[in-house]
Parts: structure tokens; sequence; C-alpha cells
């Protein structure tokens, strides 16, 4: 555990932040803009803060975030999960900003993070790439809208909203590509995870902006940062079925959609280890999740290697 007087932890909403030392029953709050930025960090590297810790919450922390690294602290960005993990270890129930604060600085302490510095370059891109998400988003929603529509003049208009989005899909991915490719290592490193059988342009692309810790972890880390982990639900002679929870939500969801094909046809490794699964009555989508994980972990394998795919890595 870190030592607790140099650890705080925010809670963030849209407009303000409340903040809470470690080990100090004092909580106080600032506005969530840049004036109240400053005021935070300032206030931090007096009270001799060394490590942040603070919630995902849908890029409402960003701001905040960019600007305490670029002070020298050493801030976690941690998943609700591992939040709500940690309280319920302590039995903690009641709930409200401060003590939401409070929680989050005990959970950052008690964290041994891998001692990896974000990538500025990798964090720029990631906005972009949520945008490229939702596009996709929007073009399946329009599709199937356009399953339930019969009159014409509709459906020649979501047909054309649909090829518009399409074509901006296109433009908005290959924006990122150049982001990417403009940096020697993050380009070998896409070429790396692009080679793994199963894994197209568009998953290497999430895969390296929302993981930059990759092929410097274990693939045990890689698992559970993605959130592909399995969790045990065993009690006495009870075995429970195992399960998934937390992480990289956007990240699994790529990495989710990528291992039915790569399942079905295009990784052979993937192919045996989805069939094995099946044969052994295990449900479909607890066999997906197992080639999704594994999908991630060939990819942490090659850059790890810096040797591009081959069939004799799966081993």
């Amino acid at each position: 555990m870190f030592k607790s007087i140099t650890v705080a932890g925010i809670d963030t909403a849209k407009a303000k932040l409340d903040i809470a030392v470690f080990g100090q029953a004092e909580c106080w709050q600032v506005e969530n803009a840049h004036s109240g930025w400053q005021s935070l960090g300032a206030r931090l590297l007096n009270a001799g803060i060394v490590r942040v810790g603070i919630e995902a919450t849908g890029g409402y922390e960003r701001g905040v975030v960019a600007h305490l690294r670029a002070l020298g602290f050493e801030v976690l960005v941690l998943q609700p999960m591992q939040v709500k993990a940690h309280a319920s270890k302590h039995g903690r129930r009641a709930k409200n900003d401060k003590i939401d604060a409070q929680l989050i600085a005990e959970c950052a302490a008690d964290l041994e993070m891998p001692d990896i510095a974000p990538d500025k370059r990798l964090e720029a891109l990631a906005p972009a790439t949520t945008y490229l998400e939702q596009i996709e988003d929007d073009i399946t929603r329009l599709k199937i809208r356009l399953e339930h529509v019969e009159e014409r003049r509709v459906r020649r208009i979501i047909e054309a909203d649909i090829t518009r989005l399409k074509a901006r899909r296109s433009s908005e991915m290959a924006r990122i590509l150049d982001g990417l490719r403009a940096h020697a290592d993050l380009a070998r490193r896409f070429e790396l995870v692009a080679s793994v059988d199963g894994i197209g342009a568009r998953t290497a692309l999430a895969i390296v902006v929302r993981m930059p810790e990759l092929g410097r972890i274990s693939r045990e880390q890689a698992a559970a940062l993605a959130g592909l982990a399995p969790f045990d639900d065993d009690s006495g002679k009870r075995k429970g079925q195992r399960y998934i929870a937390g992480g990289r939500a956007r990240l699994r969801r790529s990495l989710y959609a990528a291992a039915f094909p790569a399942s079905s046809r295009w990784n052979r490794a993937l192919v045996d280890l989805y069939q094995r699964l099946i044969a052994r009555n295990k449900p479909h989508r607890l066999a997906l999740v197992a080639c999704a994980r594994k999908l991630l972990i060939f990819a942490n394998a090659v850059v790890q290697r810096d040797r591009p795919w081959e069939p004799n890595l799966a081993a």
C-alpha cells in the first residue's frame, strides 16, 4: 500500500470535484474547470500529495487528469467496478460525494499499478476513437430502424443517412490512423497488433489507442485492464460460473466484436478454443469472452516480442 498521507481521491461530477486525502477527515470541493484545477493542484502540491485516484466518469475527469499529470502527479483513473469492489471488500455501504472521494483515495492507496507513464499521443487520439465508435453505433441503429420501414421515401432518407455516416466513419478512421503513423513506434505497434489473425485494422486501432500499456504488462494484467479476466464465484462445494466485470468497456466491446469472426474462421487457435469450450457445454457467450481474452493476449505477446504474428505464438 502507498503511504496514505501522500494519496488523494477525487469524486468527479460535471460541475464540481470533491477531494479527500486518505487518512484525513477533511474534504473540500472545487469547480470542475481550469480555475478549480489550478487551485486543486496548488493545494495538493502544498500537502505533499504524490498519487491521485479519480474515478472514470465518461469524460468529465479528462481535464483535471491532464492538468494534474502535467504538474507531475501520478494519476490513477480507476474504473467504477474497482472502487465498488474496494467498498464491498471493506463493508462500505454509505454513499455521498465526500464518502466517495475518501473511498477513491483508499482504493488508490491500496492498488499496485504498473509503473507506466501515460502516453499523451494516445490520450489525444482517444476522443477521436470514441467519436468513431459513436458513428458506428449510429449506423447500427439506422440499419435496425430500416428493417422496420416500408415507405420508400423514408427508406431513401435512412439509406442516405447510412451512406453519409459510412463515409464519415472512413474519413475519421483514416485521420486516426494518420495520427498513429506519424510516430514510428506507434506505427510499429499498430502493424504488430494488426498482424494477429482475426484482428483487423479497426480492432487493432482500438487496442493500440485504448491500451497504451500493451507489450509492457503481463497477460493477466492486460486481461484485467480490459475487464476480460474471469472471476471465481465459488462457495463451499458449489462451483459457480466464472464471470467478468469492470475494466475498459470500449476496448472490451471492440475485442468481443472481433472474437466471433476470429473464432469462426480467421484464427485457427481461436477456432479450436471455441470448439473445445462448446464441446464441454460452455455457453456461447462464455466461449466468445474466452476468445476475446485470447485475442488481447496475442496482441500483447506480439508487441512484447516485437515480432509479427505466427500461429505457433498461440502456444
